[in-house]
């Protein structure tokens, strides 16, 4: 049985979070003098002299409007790693006493946040079609384990995990279960934040950096029931969004419609981007992928990533990361960059050892 309090750290239990002087003031007035800000203004066009709203109540009822979850559901912070660090402070123990679950090969900054945290990690690796081990991760939960992290589209890999699959997790976890859904808007696969209301449990992950083309303003979204969402408001710094970054992240929601057509236009160059690839000789396995991404096994990763780098073409060696050998991780571009991509390895030599003279 899910019990949130007995998950949470005693301390976050007995934290008193910061009361910042736009918590405690919520209205109207002309004169602002609580908050020790620059009264005269700052030294730009939009005048952002003053601290921006600590809960972004109008970014939230507008993505509340687009996701069709209440307001209070929402939690926003600095990219998806804000949300993923703020679990491991609010809900683990450090120093090995309690243990998150991990499914590799997956987003590296679970691992990264639970080191930076000193939680312990266990991991069950993904099936070789990168689908959950249930009988693995059965094994490896315990008392302690506080947290389970699935990325559904999953990154590398780009697949989405199977929904009654995770749903089994939900069912019989009594810890946290964390779905990623980074990449979701790729997918065919429905949102689990339709779902809150089912799982207590649930905590979903989403982002603006995607599909919305925000990566540089960094908002990342979780979702969940609201006891657990006012952890994180309790336990995340005060004025966590700036300013500049909800007014600009409030102005491109407005545009669903060219956002809709990039995702469209997207998932059309992903499959053709798929197809050219799988023609090349130096290309194994094109993995089928729900995201803006796709996974590529070749015959010599560390050759191709760095002749391409030669070439002003970056993409991703993953050939290190566990069920990954020789793999290569391809963002969908643009037509005229998928093209020089594919006309860029059309034209790629394997190199060969000079022979030894007798």
């Amino acid at each position: 049985m899910f019990n949130l309090e007995s998950l949470l750290r005693e301390n976050i239990k007995r934290l008193v979070p910061y009361s910042s002087a736009r918590d405690e003031f919520k209205g109207q007035a002309s004169v602002f003098l609580d908050a020790n800000e620059n009264s005269f203004g700052s030294p730009l066009p939009v005048n952002y002299n003053r601290y921006p709203d600590p809960m972004q109540w109008p970014l939230k009822y507008k993505l509340a409007d687009i996701k069709g979850v209440p307001p209070q559901n929402i939690f926003l912070g600095n990219g998806s790693d804000e949300p993923i660090d703020l679990l491991y402070r609010a809900f683990c123990n450090p120093g090995g006493r309690d243990n998150v679950v991990l499914c590799p090969p997956t987003y590296g900054m679970y691992e990264v946040s639970a080191h930076i945290n000193d939680v312990t990690i266990r991991k069950v690796s993904l099936t070789p079609d990168f689908q959950l081990d249930l009988e693995a991760l059965q094994q490896a939960v315990d008392e302690n384990t506080k947290l389970i992290f699935i990325c559904s589209p999953n990154n590398p890999t780009g697949n989405s995990i199977n929904r009654e699959d995770v749903e089994l997790l939900l069912n019989n976890f009594d810890g946290i279960v964390v779905v990623d859904e980074a990449y979701i808007n790729f997918s065919r696969q429905k949102s689990f934040i339709q779902e809150l209301t089912e799982y207590p449990n649930l905590v979903v992950l989403q982002t603006l950096s995607k599909a919305w083309g925000l990566a540089g303003l960094r908002v990342g979204m979780a979702f969940a029931g609201e006891d657990i969402i006012n952890v994180f408001n309790k336990v995340k710094p005060p004025y966590n969004i700036g300013q500049a970054t909800q007014d600009l992240a409030l102005q491109a929601l407005n545009n669903i419609a060219q956002v809709n057509e990039w995702i469209r236009d997207i998932v059309v160059e992903r499959d053709l981007l798929s197809a050219g690839l799988e023609k090349l000789p130096q290309v194994l396995n094109v993995y089928p992928s729900d995201a803006n991404f796709i996974l590529v096994q070749t015959t010599d990763a560390k050759g191709i990533y760095q002749y391409l780098t030669e070439k002003g073409i970056v993409v991703r060696d993953r050939s290190k990361v566990e069920l990954c050998m020789g793999c290569l991780r391809i963002t969908v571009g643009t037509p005229e960059e998928n093209v020089q991509l594919l006309d860029a390895l059309k034209s790629f030599i394997p190199k060969t050892e000079t022979p030894v003279s007798a």
